[in-house]
């Protein structure tokens, strides 16, 4: 008996709706599904990871998941749930791209496993680059109408003023492209099931209605879409202030990443763990109850940053941020600081205030430096107390004599100097 793939995502809040008959169909075989991402950027963000996750548990469920790559419809745009329509990319750009998203999907999807379920990658662009215009009107264009496109919501709110630009031609076909991709993967894959985001509801039923009006209203096509994540505050997932959190350690460092997670709210961590990891039922249920009884422990978010970071990242990568959150809180040594890479130490002391320096003023007593060069304490008097005191580290390390000269050996990373003043009290001075 197979896992029941509609009631896993059922309790981890993932199914918004699906076309009646869909459930059996899963029960009764082994069903190929598709879900479509377009290559817009060479990395996934984590806007996309509902859907990665739901091909993930559909494999898991014993059914055979495929990743479609828009090389073709990523030329042109969805306007579903857009103001207005997306820049064009060109080939080679596009190439790239799904080779990128390619290397990160494969760490939720298996991609070698035996049988039937193994994962696949397919690219639409592989079978529209040779389909004519004259083609695509016959076979596809004749068998929708237009009262059918139009009454589509994703063209109607661009079309009743919603949007600056109104719709344009190309866009008005994606849902015949995509329509035409659910019927070609049926055809030359036997794909019988659509995933998607509920913003592709529209689309993913154009998709079923070509395949029934274009081989016979006996052929049996479904689909079924996941929630669009929201934060708490209902505003869209995903988005920081500095912009996406993505996949790619080189956009967002594995820290950022793991800090993302550790920081959403009890609220959102009670949803998220369920979507985003593969915990199963009885172990996020006992996570809960745990985090509940002592919500300051923050439970629930280190196990989400955990699993995630895990999954997109690897362990290496998460004992890296951990250790790395554990800088401004924690008994960090200078060696940890200079076995951060460049990029995660700046993200972890982004906040802090800053002072920059030229290479002639080192040499330079700490006393000297700190007071005039970069201004960390108000005058010499105070930070001679201070450091009698015990109260100033350089680099996590006592500065034991504010005369000592600073020289370009204490600098981490060849550029930087990290001061703390008491426990909390971090500055950082930058060297150029």
């Amino acid at each position: 008996m197979k896992k029941n793939f509609v009631e896993e995502l059922r309790w981890r809040g993932m199914l918004a709706q699906m076309m009646p008959g869909t459930e059996e169909l899963l029960q009764r075989e082994t069903v190929t599904a598709y879900l479509g991402t377009d290559p817009t950027a060479d990395s996934l963000h984590i806007g996309h990871l509902c859907g990665i996750m739901m091909l993930r548990h559909l494999q898991r469920c014993g059914h055979k998941p495929i990743i479609l790559v828009g090389g073709a419809t990523g030329m042109i745009g969805d306007p579903s749930g857009k103001s207005q329509e997306r820049n064009l990319l060109n080939d080679e750009t596009l190439r790239h791209n799904q080779e990128c998203i390619k290397a990160q999907v494969a760490k939720f999807l298996d991609f070698e496993a035996e049988g039937e379920t193994r994962a696949e990658m397919v690219n639409n662009y592989d079978w529209m680059k040779d389909f004519t215009f004259l083609d695509f009107a016959r076979e596809v264009g004749k068998h929708i109408t237009v009262n059918y496109m139009m009454a589509k919501d994703s063209v109607q709110q661009r079309l009743n003023g919603t949007a600056r630009d109104g719709l344009s031609f190309t866009e008005f076909t994606y849902q015949l492209l995509q329509g035409y991709d659910f019927l070609y993967l049926y055809q030359h894959k036997g794909v019988k099931l659509q995933l998607g985001g509920n913003d592709q509801w529209g689309n993913m039923t154009t998709g079923t209605e070509l395949i029934r009006r274009t081989l016979g209203s006996e052929v049996e096509t479904f689909a079924l879409t996941c929630p669009l994540i929201t934060k708490a505050d209902g505003k869209k997932f995903g988005k920081t202030e500095s912009g996406n959190v993505w996949l790619d350690p080189k956009r967002t460092t594995p820290y950022r990443f793991y800090q993302f997670w550790l920081n959403v709210s009890d609220e959102e961590a009670e949803k998220y763990i369920k979507i985003f990891t593969s915990l199963e039922k009885e172990e996020i249920d006992a996570l809960i109850a745990e985090h509940r009884a002592d919500p300051g422990r923050r439970t629930l978010q280190r196990r989400l940053g955990e699993e995630v970071t895990v999954m997109v990242h690897g362990r290496e990568a998460l004992d890296m941020a951990i250790e790395a959150s554990n800088i401004l809180f924690g008994k960090a040594t200078k060696e940890a600081l200079e076995r951060l890479d460049e990029q995660t130490f700046l993200d972890v002391f982004s906040g802090v205030p800053q002072f920059d320096i030229t290479r002639d003023q080192l040499g330079q007593s700490a006393v000297e430096l700190f007071t005039q060069a970069a201004a960390i304490f108000p005058s010499k008097g105070e930070m001679r107390k201070l450091v009698q005191g015990g109260g100033v580290s350089l680099n996590k390390e006592k500065l034991t004599a504010f005369d000592r000269p600073i020289t370009a050996d204490d600098l981490i990373d060849g550029k930087y100097l990290l001061v703390q003043k008491g426990k909390k009290n971090y500055f950082l001075v930058s060297c150029k």
